[in-house]
């Protein structure tokens, strides 16, 4: 093993955990607000009362704050969007050291119009499902250094799809992947291909 992998595998600073029933709850809670929030015409009262709702919970959740790397979000893989609300509520399904197959679906929160999926989420979706695949070959801590998307179909909301990624080829630190996103005929939805690249030490 070269001095490069040994401190690429001793500096990995995510580590998975799992979210707790609570935690799934509340997720599950927030991304229902989520679609509530962009689908709904509440009066100002209505506004306004959802609001200071919404202020006192922050009040509440922001005297247990956590660094990066303790708080579960983003780390609790046992949840759809491993537990962190930017992400669309997908979860692995199969994994191993050259691919990764995700289910899930979109909802109204990642609209961009006409009950179709916003153009810029698909884009999040594959760097997340990338990185993925990077930790499913052992390489934690990589970066994207580019990401390149072609859209197939319009990629509807509230229905369940699926994603597949793997290893296209390895170069030292550099990892091409390419993956595509199917509906349940089997329709391609969208395609994608990246690079990700091995951190170095001093690299954030």
């Amino acid at each position: 093993m070269t001095d490069t992998e040994d401190h690429i595998r001793e500096f990995a600073r995510v580590k998975p955990t799992l979210g707790s029933p609570e935690m799934g709850r509340f997720i599950s809670a927030l991304r229902r607000l989520q679609n509530i929030t962009v689908s709904t015409d509440p009066d100002a009262v209505l506004w306004n009362d959802s609001a200071a709702l919404l202020e006192d919970m922050c009040e509440r959740l922001e005297a247990h704050k956590a660094p990066a790397g303790v708080a579960p979000a983003g780390r609790a893989a046992n949840l759809p969007g491993n537990g962190h609300p930017l992400m669309p509520p997908w979860q692995v399904v199969t994994s191993g050291p050259d691919e990764v197959t995700m289910r899930g679906h979109f909802g109204r929160f990642h609209v961009g119009g006409n009950d179709a999926v916003h153009g810029g989420v698909i884009p999040l979706f594959y760097d997340w499902h990338f990185g993925m695949v990077v930790s499913a070959a052992g390489r934690p801590d990589s970066r994207t250094a580019y990401l390149h998307v072609d859209y197939r179909r319009v990629t509807p909301i509230e229905v369940p799809l699926e994603a597949r990624a793997w290893i296209d080829s390895v170069e030292g630190r550099k990892l091409f992947v390419r993956a595509a996103m199917t509906d349940a005929d089997g329709n391609v939805l969208s395609e994608a291909n990246g690079l990700m690249i091995k951190l170095l030490a001093h690299q954030p």
